[in-house]
């Protein structure tokens, strides 16, 4: 049995590019997304985050490489903590092939399901990690209730 062969340029954009077909695709997606309110490119994009919770505090985690303490934003509102700022596109010296990291603003929010210590909350950046720590209310800290034995 003969199978089909492929021969010149057959699913490759003009330019010979195996990609460039899915690039004007994506790009042909994000043309319908900014039609939309809210959702195009000033919408920005959602950095990859950690949450995770102890018994006395909240450690959020974002990644934000690149980006300095200055370009960075927390603020914590009703429970709910944003680190919002903005990633810069560099200056390049040579022709952008590809670019598959996020450039321009950008927002992450995460509602915390108890009240934290306003006063007591941190952050650091280094490395590109964001690391901030929201210590928990003393009323909303876990307590350790004693069992006695019926007399």
């Amino acid at each position: 049995m003969a199978l089909p062969v492929r021969s010149g340029r057959q699913g490759r954009g003009p330019s010979g590019d195996p990609f460039a077909e899915l690039a004007a695709a994506f790009d042909r997606v994000e043309k319908l997304w900014s039609a939309l309110p809210g959702l195009g490119p000033t919408a920005g994009w959602s950095p990859f985050a950690d949450v995770e919770e102890t018994d006395d505090a909240y450690l959020v985690e974002v990644e934000l490489p690149g980006v300095k303490e200055d370009e960075v934003e927390i603020s914590l509102r009703d429970g709910e903590l944003t680190v919002a700022g903005e990633v810069k596109e560099r200056q390049r010296a040579g022709i952008l092939r590809r670019q598959s990291r996020p450039v321009g603003e950008f927002a992450y929010s995460v509602s915390l399901p108890s009240e934290v210590d306003q006063e007591h909350v941190s952050a650091n950046l280094d490395k590109g990690v964001l690391r901030v720590r929201l210590p928990k209310s003393e009323a909303s800290r876990p307590r350790r209730i004693p069992v006695s034995t019926a007399a």
